[in-house]
């Protein structure tokens, strides 16, 4: 069944799917898709070739556009537009403390999530693309672990692109997830220093919030126990194009003086629980790590294991001196399933999908250095959440594939960049640029 209705500029149509939840067994349990058709209003008649989105995550569903914004305007001059919630996001079958359990226990849960990875998000794609297209291939843009996806996808049916197109997304084709760790924390560190130039007033505020979280418990009114480790993951923001700036703000008015003395403000105390809370996208937390793990090693909690290597961003160690807090990113760590009441009932599970080792390979190499697709992907420079080293190897594997490697944005480039990154990206992969 569809429903279709109208917002300024666009006609919008819910589309449901039903696909298996293990494609090696068709017949087998089934799961829903949820996707968003999108349409220029004074294009719902024509007949127009597809690009099918793929949301950046794990673990998040797909933009909810008002109208034509960020990228979808370009989009929408040629395209109609698939706006997809991948497995276990959005209205796609939630995966969620609330509906996990309705699998068994943590073991049952855990060899559920195994399956909602990039290998049964393409395998999603090619059940639906007849339905959609009626089996014509389809432009597929993917940001960030959507391009994990993207690349997946190349490497499984590359029949069905067209045309891909990549923003913040080339995954290493073989990184264990401590490689990818390794290379991260010297990123975070750089982008960290890159804040404090701009706001060096914010080096004492933050050590004075870190300090006032050692000595204190302070629980957040969702229930979320804000530990310093779970402070400095705040982080994250670092890796957008206005991260800076909103660190900057949620740290300059912090404390309000109360008959107790100073506390953590009730406003930032409600700004920090939603940033932090994974309440919206649990499955970021559950199968973050996994997302790496193809070669049947277990990711055995490998950002925090990694940490241990770098002991700068320790933060009990640097308040002992005078030096600059640390803050992380892009990074899940076991506490997190202490501290976050969305996680805790899911924390045996994410103990078990951190000691798995069946995990199979999602790219295959030898098909994608055969590659016949146009491909055309964006690189952002010091990305924070994806190692430019990593991103440009792989880029030199796929054949064919054009880059553009800019700073002028950071990961979050397809949103803040919107139509000139894609007319970038579709001129590239045209031969036009």
């Amino acid at each position: 069944m569809t429903h279709s209705y109208r917002q300024p500029g666009v006609v919008l149509t819910d589309r449901r799917f039903t696909v298996p939840l293990d494609h090696a067994d068709p017949a087998g349990e089934t799961i829903e898709l949820y996707a968003r058709e999108v349409v220029a209003s004074d294009k719902a008649g024509q007949d127009l070739p597809w690009l099918l989105y793929l949301q950046g995550g794990p673990g998040f569903g797909a933009n909810r556009f008002v109208g034509r914004s960020a990228w979808l305007g370009r989009a929408l001059k040629e395209y109609r537009v698939l706006l997809l919630d991948q497995r276990g996001t959005g209205a796609s079958t939630p995966a969620n403390r609330q509906t996990l359990p309705l699998r068994g226990g943590p073991a049952a849960q855990a060899d559920y999530l195994t399956r909602f990875r990039a290998d049964s998000i393409v395998r999603d794609c090619e059940a639906i693309r007849p339905q959609v297209t009626g089996g014509a291939p389809w432009t597929v843009l993917g940001q960030s672990f959507g391009g994990f996806c993207t690349v997946a996808y190349l490497s499984t049916a590359p029949e069905g692109i067209d045309t891909a197109l990549i923003t913040g997304g080339l995954p290493s084709l073989h990184a264990h997830a401590d490689d990818v760790y390794r290379a991260a924390y010297p990123r975070v560190e750089r982008k960290v220093d890159a804040h404090y130039a701009r706001y060096p007033q914010d080096v004492e505020r933050a050590r004075r919030i870190a300090a006032h979280l050692l000595d204190h418990e302070v629980t957040l009114p969702n229930g979320y126990r804000l530990t310093v480790e779970a402070f400095q993951s705040l982080g994250i923001l670092l890796g957008g194009g206005e991260g800076s700036h909103r660190l900057h703000y949620l740290l300059e008015d912090a404390f309000v003086r109360t008959p107790a003395g100073h506390e953590l403000s009730d406003a930032f105390q409600e700004e920090v629980q939603t940033l932090l809370s994974y309440a919206g996208h649990p499955l970021y937390a559950l199968v973050h790590e996994a997302i790496y793990a193809q070669d049947h090693r277990p990711t055995a909690w490998s950002a925090e294991r990694v940490r241990g290597e770098f002991p700068q961003f320790d933060a009990a160690k640097t308040l002992t001196g005078d030096g600059p807090l640390l803050f992380t990113g892009e990074t899940i760590h076991p506490w997190m399933f202490d501290c976050d009441p969305a996680l805790r009932p899911l924390k045996e599970t994410a103990e078990l999908l951190a000691a798995r080792t069946d995990w199979t390979p999602l790219y295959d190499a030898g098909r994608l250095a055969a590659n016949e697709v146009p491909v055309a992907a964006a690189v952002y420079h010091d990305d924070m959440y994806v190692d430019t080293a990593h991103a440009l190897e792989t880029a030199r594997a796929i054949r064919g594939l054009r880059t553009w490697v800019t700073d002028e944005y950071e990961h979050d480039g397809v949103r803040a960049g919107g139509p000139r990154v894609l007319d970038r990206l579709l001129a590239l992969a045209r031969d036009e640029a």
